[in-house]
């Protein structure tokens, strides 16, 4: 049964990708619907070889027949405007932070959590871009060996930080200087994503710890993260180092992986195969690789996952969890 679908933020580096997966999956749409801010309405976007000009999203875009809205245009944009287009009748798949940690909120990897889709209330989140990918490898070893402690450090890429990120990229390149990070982030690595909090962590790191509790399921999982800004254009990396209770064989961890829904083993080292931002650009899956025992600790495991941020990190996903919705 078709679907009319709205998508929010339209013009924006998110939005343009929703349109893309949209199309490359046939996602079932009669009526599209593109709203964006004052500034970018009357933008045209082609969609599926027919042209469509992007309205302001104001409080009166929800009045007409709307069943899915995909959200990506900020924490204050989707804080005033999600429960408005709740109230009507249409069910939100926010990509911002705003809903996340709300306790009446589902936040939703569909290869981890599909069952929490069904108790929505008319709005449900799209986790963190690093969260997502992390999950989607862990959820499978979590359920065969229990994990008990997470320690994850992220190498991130510009993209995560929207077009604003990608031009400070070229900018620095080029020697200009930085208008957007704190830094140039050509040649560096800037250990800051979002803001510093009075715990020393950022704001990203600490969206890292609790979101992954959620989606697991699992109060009881520690864990800990480090986010890095790297000069890479898309696709996010992350070194995990987990805890299990129980104990493992590396065959075995190899097997699960092998056959976790979403995930792509990536693992000859000897042969220099191993997960990279570039293979992993433009894909939907969550490649691991590098894949090895922590021998300084009993049940520890080390690995290496890499995922398109934009792709699974946030457009795919918010269509997957459309795609349960039908």
């Amino acid at each position: 049964m078709k679907k009319n679908v709205a998508i929010v933020g339209a013009t924006g580096l998110v939005g343009r990708t929703f349109l893309k997966v949209l199309e490359e999956r046939n996602f079932p749409i009669e009526n599209l619907y593109l709203f964006a801010s004052k500034k970018s309405a009357g933008t045209k976007i082609n969609f599926k070889g027919t042209d469509y000009v992007v309205e302001e999203l104001t409080e009166n875009s929800f009045d007409r027949p709307i069943d899915i809205a995909l959200f990506s245009a900020g924490a204050s944009v989707s804080l005033k405007f999600a429960p408005i287009a709740a109230s009507k009748g249409v069910v939100v798949i926010d990509n911002s932070s705003a809903w996340r940690m709300d306790d009446s909120v589902p936040l939703v990897v569909p290869e981890v959590n599909p069952q929490d889709v069904g108790w929505n209330k008319g709005i449900i989140a799209n986790p963190n871009c690093s969260t997502i990918q992390m999950v989607v490898a862990l959820k499978p070893l979590h359920d065969a060996f229990k994990i008990k402690r997470i320690v994850v450090s992220t190498y991130q890429a510009v993209s995560g930080s929207g077009k604003k990120g990608v031009d400070d990229l070229r900018r620095t390149l080029n020697g200009e200087q930085p208008q957007f990070y704190p830094h140039p982030i050509a040649n560096n690595c800037l250990p800051h994503i979002d803001v510093f909090l009075d715990n020393g962590y950022t704001k990203e790191e600490m969206k890292m710890v609790n979101e992954t509790k959620k989606i697991m399921g699992d109060s009881s999982i520690k864990v800990t993260a480090t986010t890095v800004r790297v000069p890479v254009e898309n696709s996010h990396s992350e070194s995990v180092n987990v805890e299990f209770e129980k104990p493992f064989e590396l065959s075995q961890v190899f097997d699960i992986l092998s056959k976790a829904p979403g995930v792509i083993v990536m693992d000859k080292p000897q042969e220099n195969v191993y997960p990279l931002a570039t293979i992993a650009s433009g894909h939907d899956e969550v490649y691991v690789g590098r894949i090895r025992r922590d021998e300084t600790v009993e049940n520890g495991l080390n690995l290496w996952i890499v995922a398109d941020n934009i792709r699974k990190g946030a457009a795919t996903n918010a269509v997957q969890i459309a795609e349960l919705l039908l």
